[in-house]
């Protein structure tokens, strides 16, 4: 089905100004993943924008950091011919919803009526849009390659932020020998390919792109990909013995009560160290994964409304919502992410949050913005969880390096 045709009904321009300005006495039934403490409080800034526009909200929360576990009960409530009103979704997989379904309300309407065209970055609108129909609205841009630091615990280690992966492991072998875990981590196939790909950032951008990105098998099984793994296992005997299953905002919990010295994740994390009071350079230090810096991977929370019949006045409001710039701004600030429109100002961000909207900026000029793999933004969901069987494997000491590697091939070519 053609998806022009699929999407049946539009909201006309002069609708759209019409009911934006009108409160509605509707809900929306939201399914999303955002659970721990700081992504409810962030989630809070839009329930609260479209309770004053009479929009009721029916919260639809399933736990799980990278969202598979949503995905999953999402189908299902689709099959069963009972879908949300909306759903947040990342990467592909609303490009896989947009042509397995055709289900997706259109937005048109609401993204000429605001000019959404003009102020969301290119990378964002090749995943926001389908068939040169917008078909989601972002709420922010996330990058993965970030290091959370505990103040202390890295003053302790010498008091430099490592910059490169010798200076890593040098301030890793202090901590340890200070008596901390040096390392955070749950252990989770999401979370496991969150390090990966910052290790293979690492190693240069040429190599993400080849193997990442293009995925050519003999940069995945090649020398630099066992020197990845070489290195996974050098991080793993950094981590407790207790990470499996974690989730990822305990691991966050590690850090900012000095039982750990750093941790490996997105720019979300930074949302637990400011719910626990946490000032940036005084109590913790965000910076990017070593040998990345002016490089950024990205992914792109995302709201997707899904056609009932009837594109509803309350899933315009919603998608208009999303993309208001004070929302942007609001919802950012709390939730450690930036925003998804290039004319909002970095007035109110703290300093990570500040430095998060200027390397973005810098690597979208210099060509060194990357999708993330593990956030569903690099490679479709086959080949996602194709790397994920591989690098959780191997994390966990099941293959050695140059087992993981040719394992790594033989599971892309197959998922492909």
């Amino acid at each position: 089905m053609a998806f022009t045709t699929a999407l049946k009904t539009t909201v006309s321009a002069l609708a759209l100004s019409a009911f934006a300005t009108t409160a509605m006495a509707e809900d929306v039934e939201v399914l999303h993943w955002w659970t721990s403490g700081s992504e409810a409080e962030a989630l809070g800034v839009l329930k609260d924008d479209l309770g004053s526009k009479g929009v009721g909200w029916n919260d639809m929360p399933v736990a799980g950091g990278s969202g598979v576990e949503a995905m999953t009960v999402l189908r299902a409530r689709v099959v069963g011919g009972d879908a949300p009103t909306a759903a947040q979704m990342l990467g592909f997989d609303i490009k896989d919803w947009a042509e397995s379904t055709g289900q997706l309300a259109n937005l048109d309407a609401v993204a000429a009526e605001e000019g959404w065209d003009d102020v969301v970055p290119a990378p964002l609108q090749d995943f926001s849009k389908f068939d040169g129909h917008w078909i989601a609205a972002p709420v922010n841009v996330h990058s993965t390659n970030w290091v959370w630091i505990n103040k202390k615990a890295l003053d302790q280690a010498g008091g430099k932020v490592p910059e490169s992966w010798d200076e890593l492991v040098v301030v890793l072998d202090k901590m340890k020998e200070n008596g901390i875990t040096p390392i955070a981590h749950g252990g989770q196939p999401w979370q496991d390919g969150t390090v990966f790909e910052a290790v293979v950032l690492g190693m240069g951008t040429d190599f993400y792109n080849s193997a990442i990105i293009e995925l050519d098998p003999e940069a995945l099984g090649g020398p630099q990909m066992v020197e990845v793994f070489d290195r996974m296992s050098k991080l793993r005997s950094y981590v407790d013995d207790n990470f499996s299953g974690r989730d990822w905002n305990l691991a966050s919990t590690m850090v900012i009560n000095g039982d750990a010295g750093m941790q490996f994740m997105g720019d979300w994390a930074k949302g637990e160290f400011l719910k626990a009071e946490q000032v940036p350079g005084e109590d913790f230090v965000c910076a990017r994964f070593p040998g990345t810096q002016g490089e950024v991977l990205f992914n792109s929370d995302q709201f997707v409304m899904f056609d009932q019949g009837d594109a509803s006045d309350a899933q315009m409001l919603m998608a208009s919502a999303v993309m208001d710039p004070k929302f942007q701004s609001a919802f950012n600030i709390v939730k450690g992410s930036v925003p998804a429109r290039t004319d909002v100002s970095g007035d109110g961000f703290d300093a990570c949050g500040q430095k998060g909207i200027g390397d973005f900026a810098e690597a979208n000029e210099a060509g060194s913005l990357f999708g993330s793999l593990a956030h569903g933004h690099a490679q479709p969901t086959a080949i996602k969880n194709a790397f994920f069987d591989v690098i959780t494997a191997q994390f966990n000491g099941d293959y050695d390096s140059q087992t993981a590697a040719e394992e790594l091939v033989n599971a892309v070519e197959a998922a492909k």
